[in-house]
């Protein structure tokens, strides 16, 4: 099993599909990074050599920011909206939805399970 950017990426599939299980990477990175390297598409992962992992390895690590940097920056950029007190901000800081989304009928995902309210029967 090939561990990459401290991931236990699948064994049986294709390195493009294997790779996005890496936070970070998804379709178009995958491509990339296995174009850089030089490897075939077709190649699954228990097909692959010690010096294809190192080379994907060393791609990742050179050009992109994934797994903990990735969670990290953005944590980072979610606590600097709430300290500046913006609208985003504030809408992060009551989890309710920040794009603009009703809130009145539907986000229960953000918002959580519904709550009773005490006396509301009619």
């Amino acid at each position: 099993m090939a561990r990459i950017a401290g991931v236990n990426i699948p064994t049986n599939k294709r390195v493009v599909i294997a790779l996005r299980y890496i936070h970070g990477i998804g379709q178009k990175i995958a491509n990339e990074i296995i174009e850089k390297a030089g490897i075939p598409v077709e190649r699954r992962v228990n097909e692959l050599s010690d010096a294809d992992v190192v080379k994907i390895r060393e791609t990742i690590d050179r050009d992109y920011m994934v797994e903990g940097d990735l969670r990290r920056d953005n944590s980072v950029n979610i606590k600097r909206l709430m300290d500046l007190g913006c609208y985003r901000g504030l809408r992060h800081r009551r989890s309710l939805p920040v794009r603009g989304q009703r809130t009145h009928t539907n986000a229960r995902t953000r918002k959580g399970p519904a709550r009773a309210i005490a006396g509301k029967k009619k």
